[in-house]
């Protein structure tokens, strides 16, 4: 799911959401304030919107905020979609790995934070499927890791309070899997 920021002086252009089906729940949590619209291939991302990739699709993404939806064949979506959106939207992307059965969202969340972007995590304890949030906080590339209520919060936060990006920045540990990318600032 991707949402373009509204605001001009927002920290981030996009947002990237991922869970598998087991995280329908999250996903209303957190969005039920915001319009949602089923992407399809050659759309534009809009400002303001949720943007839902269909199932069984991923998306690739231009700099221009451009989508072309791809099958997907191996049962990862967040990882080829996540990684597409830090090539195309560098440290302007913010992602939040969610609850999800599969191993999805760690290769993602390694170039979102080569590329100089920030990753989310959901906390094990209250995710329905832990698999998605856990392999992805293995990398040691997220940000934080948080209660669905507290990262619904974060997420407006990082995206709407002026300066609470920079605030809320965190170093990488040593040992953190990145995969580095031009675009890193």
């Amino acid at each position: 799911m991707f949402a373009a920021a509204q605001s001009p002086s927002a920290a981030f252009d996009v947002v990237c959401l991922t869970a598998s089906l087991a995280g329908v729940s999250a996903y209303r949590e957190i969005l039920s304030a915001l319009p949602v619209r089923l992407l399809r291939d050659a759309d534009q991302l809009s400002p303001g919107v949720v943007h839902v990739v269909p199932a069984g699709l991923r998306a690739a993404f231009s700099p221009e905020c451009g989508v072309s939806l791809h099958p997907v064949h191996d049962h990862s979506a967040a990882d080829p979609t996540f990684t597409s959106a830090a090539a195309a939207f560098g440290p302007r992307l913010l992602v939040a790995v969610l609850t999800g059965r599969q191993q999805d969202g760690a290769l993602g969340v390694r170039h979102v934070r080569g590329a100089g972007g920030r990753a989310l995590a959901q906390v094990l304890a209250t995710s329905e499927a832990p698999g998605m949030p856990s392999v992805a906080m293995a990398t040691g590339c997220a940000d934080f890791v948080l209660l669905l209520p507290v990262l619904a919060h974060a997420l407006i936060s990082l995206v709407m309070v002026p300066g609470a990006a920079d605030m809320m920045r965190v170093s990488l540990p040593p040992w953190a899997a990145v995969i580095p990318s031009a675009m890193a600032t």
